[in-house]
């Protein structure tokens, strides 16, 4: 988390200042935006942390940034700050994917502690993304025949049940199950099991 940063989008120089100084007393690096048009044109896809939005805004609307956001590809999580917070508003963005909805005045504390928990949510799905690209990774190294014992291996068949499925020998399996387990760096089956997974997690034509 020494890398994330909360990315403060508030037209309002004063709120800003106030939030910055509040965040860095506190530990928390900060980068500060007088607009959702300007987040949305300075964003870099290696940013982690979370977004914190005031809800309205002149042009366009801490609603209308989770929107662009989405829209994008953008994953960070965002919790939505305002004054003007209703319950319809408050469903909505929420509804919309926000990470929290929170009514000014807040307290500092309460503030904080959502956050951290916003910035521990964007480490977690960063990390879980990371591993299933490196299982994916692995996989693409197989051949076909490897990647047809590997399937068949994960659906719970004996080598013999893979030998007579495949037309081959239960032999020829235990040599394809042994380049597939180095490939893979994997020292039993049950590792074999969690890296296949991983990698379905992580292929988007994976229904």
């Amino acid at each position: 988390m020494n890398d994330a940063t909360v990315f403060l989008v508030d037209d309002d120089a004063s709120v800003r200042d106030a939030l910055s100084l509040l965040l860095s007393l506190k530990g928390m690096r900060t980068q500060l935006f007088a607009a959702a048009e300007t987040f949305l044109e300075t964003y870099r896809p290696e940013w982690r942390g979370c977004v914190l939005t005031d809800l309205r805004m002149p042009a366009m609307s801490g609603l209308d940034l989770q929107q662009a956001m989405r829209d994008r590809g953008i994953s960070l999580p965002v919790v939505v700050l305002t004054a003007h917070g209703d319950v319809s508003t408050a469903r909505m963005a929420l509804k919309s994917g926000a990470f929290d909805f929170l009514e000014k005045p807040i307290d500092d504390e309460i503030l904080l502690d959502v956050l951290r928990n916003a910035i521990r949510e964007d480490t977690l799905r960063h990390d879980a993304q990371r591993t299933e690209d490196a299982a994916r990774s692995l996989l693409e190294r197989l051949t076909p025949r490897e990647r047809n014992v590997l399937n068949l291996l994960v659906e719970g068949l004996s080598q013999r049940d893979i030998a007579a499925r495949l037309d081959i020998s239960p032999r020829t399996v235990e040599v394809y199950k042994a380049r597939m387990m180095e490939k893979l760096r994997c020292r039993s089956l049950a590792e074999v099991v969690r890296t296949a997974i991983a990698a379905a997690s992580a292929d988007p034509t994976d229904t």
